[in-house]
């Protein structure tokens, strides 16, 4: 079963997003975890009150200025989250992304949780630097729905949605998808997507119903047969195409709440469209 100690929790000051903040809290009520903190001073963090002394930043509660933001902005939901949870703060400097995945490494954090749309996060987050945060930690990877902010309401794991490559031996990330959906009883869709079915001919494009029926059908069957050997109830959701927009119409179709996919260490053809599937799914996406 999933035993989550450490969640690292990357965080903007000021606070741009407080999306992910709820998730992690979240699971950190559900799992008994300790929330770690982490800021990554910028020139907009120091304007903003961190202290750049290194004897004043020893001293500083991170956890606090998050709370006191979020009473300015009368959140005050997201302030009855962290309490009773385990929270304490770190400061570092220099890469962003370098020093969340030296964070994670130095206090074995079994998850890290960070947003995909923020000031900092929007800038560091989705480009060369993502591989240093995907791919160059072994400890998954949650990325904030890619949306500007959500509306406030209770974050909720109802549906969980594990999009699968079948030409991948990558199942860990499978196993996660069960076990969360167990954890907090919520529906498991395992979908897998295929080739384009279009084929460019007289007119434009056309579809083949015949290798079309083919096509599905072979992919039903592998997936009939991945699902047993996995031992996972779930549903099945196949489609075609362009991956990350199939996902996303998938989360959409199944509700769901997260999706999780497999990005390390080789995701097959999830893993070349990683960054495409956060941007286009908006809900958060577990990479494991």
């Amino acid at each position: 079963m999933l035993n989550i100690k450490r969640i690292l929790l990357p965080v903007d000051i000021p606070i741009s997003t407080h999306a992910v903040l709820r998730e992690a809290a979240t699971l950190a009520h559900h799992f008994h975890s300790e929330i770690i903190l982490l800021h990554v001073i910028t020139e907009r963090s120091l304007e903003a009150g961190v202290p750049a002394d290194e004897h004043a930043a020893a001293n500083w509660d991170l956890l606090a200025a998050v709370l006191r933001q979020a009473r300015e902005e009368r959140d005050e939901k997201l302030v009855a989250d962290f309490d009773g949870l385990a929270v304490r703060g770190e400061l570092a400097d220099g890469d962003v992304a370098t020093a969340i995945v030296q964070t994670a490494h130095e206090q074995r954090a079994d998850l890290i949780m960070i947003p995909s749309y923020s000031f900092t996060f929007a800038k560091f987050l989705l480009g060369s630097v993502t591989a240093k945060v995907l791919h160059g930690t072994e400890c998954p990877v949650w990325t904030g729905a890619h949306v500007e902010e959500l509306p406030r309401r209770d974050f909720a794991i109802r549906n969980v949605l594990c999009a699968v490559d079948l030409a991948s031996r990558n199942v860990k990330h499978v196993a996660w998808a069960a076990q969360l959906a167990t954890e907090f009883g919520a529906r498991l869709t395992l979908a897998h997507v295929t080739a384009a079915l279009e084929l460019w001919g007289p007119g434009g494009n056309i579809v083949d119903h015949v290798w079309e029926k083919a096509i599905l059908g072979n992919a039903m069957r592998q997936m009939d047969k991945f699902r047993e050997e996995m031992g996972a109830k779930a549903e099945v959701f196949i489609g075609s195409g362009d991956v990350p927009k199939v996902l996303s119409q998938a989360a959409k179709q199944t509700k769901a709440d997260l999706l999780v996919t497999g990005c390390y260490p080789y995701g097959g053809h999830l893993r070349t469209h990683g960054y495409g599937i956060i941007c286009s799914v908006q809900v958060p996406v577990l990479n494991v």
